[in-house]
């Protein structure tokens, strides 16, 4: 993981060369202590520091940013289908929120 977003207050972050395991160990430690300052990057191209307060209630959300990746080969499904559907939207073939409910 290359980068990862960061989406509080409304605003876009950013935070870099961290893995998201690691940015969700610290948001729980911080929460575990009451209140912690995140270090995240504002700006886009020469990012600048910003510090976001976090505290119990604050909604945050840890968005992780793939990295680019070759074509999926033979045995990796693509996650849409991908045949000429006349303007109907491709069937979604990827993973499922509640997968004990049938498919519609």
């Amino acid at each position: 993981m290359n980068r990862i977003d960061i989406s509080y207050g409304g605003q876009w972050y950013s935070i870099g060369n961290r893995s998201v395991e690691e940015v969700h160990q610290e948001i729980q430690e911080g929460m575990a202590a009451g209140q912690h300052w995140l270090a995240v990057n504002d700006g886009e191209g020469s990012p600048r520091p910003a510090y976001l307060f976090l505290t119990p209630g604050v909604p945050i959300a840890v968005i992780p940013v793939p990295e680019p990746q070759d074509p999926p080969a033979d045995s990796q499904a693509p996650a849409f289908d991908d045949p000429d559907t006349d303007g109907m939207p491709p069937a979604w073939r990827g993973p499922r929120i509640h997968p004990d409910r049938q498919r519609r």
